[in-house]
């Protein structure tokens, strides 16, 4: 018992000490257009883990992970509220990028910078606990996470979501531009956004594990 508090207070330290490294990295500030301000949420006992792409503009400015209408749209798919989202003994937030791109020419934002995850991606993951459910938002993160079992496109691969399971669900980004995608594809919040919520639900222990998990316990 002494030795497994030891080990879980030294992990606790070095997890600590990672985050305050990368909240305090500059790795990309020659080729920002702005202050780099890395944004991550993290803790040794959150079991649900969002791995997203990278912050927005108005995620940039207050420093709060999807503190923006994508995040609207986001929490009410997972089915809970701010202070819940927020808290991170009980939820971890790890993009792509931990900055803000930049905007894109034709609008929208840039893509995650590629620095982030061959920085600091393995050695986050390898401090946090085994998670319960990661869900995988966008193709940059999909890519990462899914590696070669992602299908060609994003569509295809939130449509094959139980395939997955139990560990992870691909899910789109929740920003307003995707507006047309979720009227085109409206299986997703018919099938998909029950299913989140039932999972979510279940990690953060405010109900049974949603039917269809039970059946992945002899997988």
């Amino acid at each position: 018992m002494t030795n497994s508090i030891a080990s879980r207070n030294k992990n606790e330290a070095e997890l600590s000490t990672l985050l305050a490294d990368i909240r305090a990295c500059r790795a990309c500030a020659d080729v920002l257009a702005h202050e780099p301000r890395p944004v991550v949420q993290a803790s040794a006992t959150a079991r649900l883990l969002i791995a997203a792409q990278a912050p927005g503009r108005r995620v940039h400015e207050t420093g709060l992970p999807f503190n923006d209408p994508s995040g609207d749209r986001l929490r009410d798919w997972l089915g809970i509220d701010r202070a819940t989202f927020y808290d991170p003994a009980r939820v971890n937030i790890v993009p792509m990028g931990f900055c803000f791109p930049g905007t894109a020419t034709r609008g929208g934002d840039l893509p995650p910078r590629p620095e982030c995850a061959a920085l600091w991606h393995e050695r986050l993951f390898a401090l946090l606990p085994p998670q319960s459910l990661i869900l995988v938002i966008g193709r940059y993160a999909q890519a990462w996470h899914l590696g070669g079992r992602v299908h060609r496109t994003l569509a295809e691969t939130v449509r094959h979501w139980r395939d997955y399971l139990p560990r992870h669900l691909p899910l789109p980004h929740p920003s307003p531009r995707n507006l047309l995608w979720l009227r085109r594809n409206p299986w997703f919040e018919a099938e998909v956004v029950p299913e989140v919520r039932a999972r979510v639900a279940a990690i953060l222990g405010r109900s049974e594990m949603p039917t269809s998990r039970r059946a992945e316990g002899h997988r």
